[in-house]
């Protein structure tokens, strides 16, 4: 889009002479807020606290127009430049190799665009991202907003607490809680107290299936608050609501929208590695805001500045049921992979698989690469026949969990892609190849967290086969070893 200043206002602009693009404008005035404008109530809930293209917007661009010029619309540029380097406003991405130029037929220039983030839409040089600085919304409590009538743990209380005291004071705050202490649940209070403060508030977590297993639980503890549900392909993008559950992905739609965001999976691909989400996630905050990072496996940076005091945090080192997190046993295999080849699997490997086929245990067994799992699964379905492997490209990879769930799979050979999100009741845990790079100490945190996760069966033996103990294996283990210290310490265990 080209624009000219007129009055000190953007007017859109269809010929060149005298108009620019929005990225070489030395400055966007924004107008003050008419009090007696009559704004588009509709408008109003599609844009507060979004940043949007304007093909994403289903109104006439002169009703967008007459917005701006009123003060409830803001236009900020898609592209900006440092110095003379191009910067995505949406995604944060400064790199040259994934910017492109195309001869574009709005600007009649040629354009540059970002690449980085072309899957939510074309940000160029001329497009204008659209946000809302009108009356924001005005959201109508219930009597009642908390309907969850669950009891929390004595550790649980200490971390809602902590969650609530952060979010009411736009505090920043970690809450490192073991697999299985009922992260979700500590959440509660410090929800409700954001939703009586009438804050807005966002649960965003790396993945989808996080997002639709949150949902739910979310909506029924909280039935009478408007909940929207955001991933790819989601029926609620263009809807307003207090509280927000969405990929972190999905954040690259808002702009200083919420007063409150709670950040699951902290240390879950691809959030991890990918800068935009988290450059997301910063402009998806209020100026002043809270934000809670949830994780049972922070990164080593975030454990040193925890220890000194340079990070606000929360442990929960146990699980509600009061049983120790089972500890890995690391146990030498050789050289496996030089066995795989021979279409053989290390002698104490097919002892601690066979041993649980024949007691009838279901087990999960990790490889760190598909092509020597399925090599492994030749062998092991001469033990049973409904042996079964997954891995993220699997397309019955949801149906094979399902299957597992109603054990109608005695053993199931994974890659990383169930090291977190799933629990069966009643597992053992193995990796064959724990030495590997792809086993970091997260994931095999992660990993160890699947067993003994129920309070019917709150035991499980975890297994690290190796070729060679690794740095990742042993702070993995110490750092098991250390929540079961701290919850006997903290009077959290049973024994």
């Amino acid at each position: 889009m080209r624009f000219i200043i007129k009055n000190n206002l953007l007017i859109p602009a269809t010929i060149q002479e005298d108009s620019l693009p929005i990225s070489k404008l030395s400055s966007i005035p924004q107008p003050p807020l008419h009090p007696t404008f009559s704004y588009n109530p509709d408008l109003q809930q599609l844009l507060t606290g979004k940043q949007l293209l304007p093909e994403d917007i289903p109104f006439p661009f002169e009703e967008i127009q007459s917005h701006y010029e009123n003060g409830c619309i803001t236009y900020r540029s898609g592209i900006y430049y440092e110095g003379k380097k191009p910067v995505c406003a949406r995604c944060g991405n400064k790199e040259a190799h994934w910017f492109a130029a195309y001869p574009c037929s709005r600007c009649g220039e040629t354009c540059l665009y970002c690449r980085h983030c072309i899957m939510m839409g074309r940000i160029s040089a001329c497009t204008a991202l659209i946000g809302w600085s009108g009356p924001v919304p005005d959201t109508k409590l219930p009597a009642t907003i908390k309907h969850w009538q669950g009891t929390l743990s004595k550790g649980q209380q200490v971390a809602s607490d902590h969650v609530t005291t952060a979010i009411l004071h736009n505090q920043e705050h970690l809450v490192w809680a073991v697999c299985g202490a009922g992260k979700t649940e500590v959440l509660f209070a410090g929800i409700e107290a954001a939703l009586a403060a009438k804050k807005r508030i966002c649960i965003a977590t790396p993945r989808t299936d996080v997002v639709l297993e949150l949902t739910p639980r979310l909506k029924s503890a909280f039935p009478e608050i408007k909940i929207v549900s955001l991933y790819g392909g989601s029926k609620d993008r263009h809807v307003y609501a207090p509280l927000t559950i969405a990929t972190t992905h999905q954040l690259l739609r808002f702009y200083q929208a919420f007063d409150a965001i709670i950040l699951d999976e902290v240390d879950a691909f691809p959030y991890t590695v990918e800068e935009s989400l988290q450059y997301a996630a910063i402009q998806a905050r209020k100026p002043s805001s809270a934000m809670i990072y949830l994780t049972a496996t922070p990164n080593q940076k975030w454990q040193r500045e925890c220890r000194t005091g340079k990070r606000a945090f929360t442990t929960i080192p146990a699980r509600f049921h009061r049983h120790p997190l089972p500890v890995p046993k690391f146990e030498w295999c050789g050289n496996w992979q030089k066995q795989l080849q021979k279409n053989k699997l290390p002698a104490n490997v097919l002892r601690w698989i066979a041993e649980r086929i024949y007691a009838n245990k279901q087990a999960l067994v990790f490889f760190p690469h598909i092509p020597l799992m399925e090599k492994a699964l030749l062998i092991l379905r001469q033990l049973d026949t409904s042996v079964e492997a997954v891995h993220a490209e699997d397309p019955d990879r949801k149906e094979k969990v399902l299957r597992m769930r109603a054990k109608e799979i005695p053993l199931l050979l994974t890659t990383t892609i169930l090291e977190r999100g799933v629990t069966f009741p009643n597992i053992d845990v193995a990796v064959v190849g724990a030495e590997d790079a792809v086993f970091s100490e997260s994931a095999l945190v992660q990993i160890a967290g699947r067993a003994g996760r129920s309070k019917d069966y709150p035991e499980g033996v975890v297994t690290y086969f190796h070729y060679g103990k690794t740095e990742e294996m042993i702070r993995a283990k110490k750092q098991i070893v250390s929540m079961n210290r701290e919850g006997i310490k903290r009077e959290l265990l049973d024994k």
